[in-house]
């Protein structure tokens, strides 16, 4: 029940409740002083056990997506030269912390991707200023974010803000500001109260750890269901990289870019415009290739960092493939994590389209089918519905031919040229879609192009989460 049917019905119990009282006080003093006084004693104690169990059950549950990893949170490596710490604000929750503070060491060297949005927040412009910058020779780097409040379309105030909360970490660190990166997440339209941040940043320093890295990570969760983190180990020349990463998300999950907010570590030694190259060309078969709503965010950022504290030598040649597979590996996995921790989400979906006429094809036919509303109630109420598959190939635009493709569910041949398959069963597709994982893949008979992205099913708790979410 949601918070809003809990307060309608608690209104309507309290009626009830207060006539039986007055009813039974009535009776009760007709009896006499005695069985007057028993009554308003056992009133008393109905009206206070009524509202402990309102209490109790308007509560909201903590509830984990039954698609969340096994085995929570995981083990992330220590990486040199980075220091996490998180505190409690107050920016718009209670009792949780809400913002995360990371400290770089000097020299580090800082990549990042962002939301394409045409109405970007504050410190995603004010972060992709100061990439462009030339770096001082010798700084340290930090970067400071907060949950509850995307300081997004908040006008001059914005700024204003994104420059009291970067100046004041850049003042406690000793470090320029031109190199304290700024994220904020949560609600769109209200300025952002960077006081009670500014006011955290001695916690926020005094509590500056290599292994806070699990808490950065939970700082920055809004809906989200479970924090997320990944990473990887490859052996470079003279000793091993580490890389871990964190991010959060879980709607308004359809990135044009990375994703959400998502911090990504590593010792490497490499130059910054490397760095750069690697991240962009894995965003796209990566975070772009996720969807939960099909929304895109006004705050997502993707910052990758770079200590160069390895005992490695400078990433080149063969090390330099695999630190970009091991990177890949490590953006895949919080990317899926995130389609995971869908809002509402039951059902984790891999699309795979192959054989169609164009790259540009197959992702706005793979896109089609991840986002259409019709495709993933479907999903979450267990229909084999092929028939929506056809659907939303047919709306995206892309070239088709009705007698070349053919509808798969995971092994099952479901359509193929042009109509039903001759082998079709409805009762072995039917239990197919009662896996929590799902395969669906569109053979176009068209062409070369392939792409392979994830999404979720779209079900009722999605509209509780977002119906409620500003009370």
């Amino acid at each position: 029940m949601t918070n809003a049917n809990w307060k309608d019905e608690a209104k309507k119990l309290k009626k009830q409740l207060k006539k039986a009282i007055a009813t039974l006080e009535s009776r009760a003093s007709d009896a006499g002083d005695t069985a007057g006084n028993i009554a308003s004693k056992a009133a008393d104690m109905a009206t206070a056990a009524y509202g402990a169990a309102v209490a109790v059950a308007a509560k909201p549950a903590k509830v984990v997506s039954p698609l969340a990893p096994e085995g929570g949170f995981p083990a992330l490596p220590e990486i040199r030269g980075v220091e996490f710490a998180a505190v409690e604000a107050g920016v718009r929750y209670r009792n949780r912390k809400d913002v995360m503070l990371v400290r770089l060491a000097a020299d580090t060297a800082v990549a990042g991707v962002f939301t394409r949005s045409s109405t970007r927040a504050a410190c995603v412009l004010d972060c992709q200023e100061k990439l462009a910058l030339k770096v001082p020779a010798g700084a340290g780097a930090a970067i400071i974010v907060n949950s509850g409040n995307a300081n997004a379309f908040t006008g001059a105030l914005g700024q204003a803000s994104v420059d009291e909360v970067t100046g004041g970490v850049a003042q406690a660190l000793g470090i320029p500001a031109s190199r304290v990166f700024s994220s904020s997440t949560g609600v769109i339209g209200e300025p952002l109260p960077h006081d009670r941040i500014v006011a955290k940043l001695p916690d926020l320093v005094a509590g500056l750890q290599g292994s806070a890295i699990d808490m950065a990570a939970q700082a920055i969760m809004t809906t989200d269901t479970f924090a997320k983190g990944a990473s990887a180990v490859i052996e470079g020349d003279g000793g091993p990289i580490h890389i871990a990463g964190i991010a959060k998300g879980s709607g308004m999950i359809a990135p044009d870019m990375a994703t959400m907010l998502v911090y990504i570590f590593t010792d490497a030694k490499i130059a910054p415009a490397m760095l750069q190259k690697m991240l962009s060309r894995n965003v796209d078969d990566t975070f772009n290739a996720i969807t939960v709503d099909s929304d895109t965010s006004t705050s997502d950022s993707l910052l990758l960092c770079a200590t160069g504290q390895s005992d490695a030598a400078a990433v080149k040649g063969a090390v330099a493939k695999a630190f970009e597979a091991a990177l890949k590996e490590v953006m895949l996995d919080l990317a899926k994590q995130v389609t995971r921790d869908g809002e509402g989400a039951t059902k984790f979906v891999e699309i795979n389209v192959t054989h169609a006429a164009s790259a540009q094809d197959a992702h706005r036919l793979a896109m089609a089918i991840a986002n259409s509303p019709l495709v993933k109630t479907a999903i979450a109420g267990q229909d084999p519905n092929w028939g929506r598959i056809v659907m939303a190939i047919g709306k995206s635009g892309a070239e088709a031919d009705r007698d070349k493709l053919s509808i798969r569910f995971g092994d099952l041949l479901l359509a193929e040229k042009g109509w039903r398959s001759p082998g079709y069963n409805e009762e072995a597709a039917a239990a197919y879609m009662k896996n929590d994982e799902l395969v669906i893949s569109v053979d176009m008979g068209l062409g070369r192009a392939s792409k392979t992205v994830w999404t979720c099913d779209l079900t009722h708790r999605y509209i509780d989460i977002n119906a409620d979410y500003r009370s």
